[in-house]
């Protein structure tokens, strides 16, 4: 029996348009997602995004970022919390993905943050997803 992982699907979709080389790829919305979302804008990793509002969720329009030749900016993303296996770290044990040259994704009491973030306001939560 599987447990959807709407995130992890968003990941996915993600992982697999850049494969493609897609300018572009769309992922159903939520508030979560479209945190997650800001965040990747905000570190770099994405070139934007927009919601386009539907009768039901919406959809997130991601637009994907790559450097020259074609070579995606995301290197890989990694969901670590899973619905059926969580995984929390406190404000001592925040992780660090590749020594800080990666992102750690933290849903904390201040909302969806990176490590760093995390790190500034002195909270812990449950660790979303790595983005290298």
């Amino acid at each position: 029996m599987s447990q959807s992982d709407p995130i992890a699907d968003m990941l996915s979709i993600i992982r697999n348009g850049l494969e493609r080389k897609k300018e572009n790829v769309n992922v159903p919305a939520s508030n979560t997602k479209i945190e997650i979302v800001k965040i990747l804008r905000d570190e770099g990793y994405i070139r934007d995004y927009e919601i386009e509002e539907n009768r039901k969720q919406g959809i997130i329009k991601i637009n994907l970022k790559y450097r020259d030749k074609n070579q995606p900016v995301v290197n890989g993303l990694q969901r670590i919390s899973k619905p059926g296996r969580r995984v929390y770290c406190n404000k001592d044990n925040i992780p660090k993905v590749l020594d800080g040259i990666g992102v750690a994704i933290i849903s904390t009491s201040k909302g969806i943050i990176t490590d760093r973030k995390a790190e500034e306001f002195g909270v812990g939560g449950e660790v979303i997803c790595y983005i290298w």
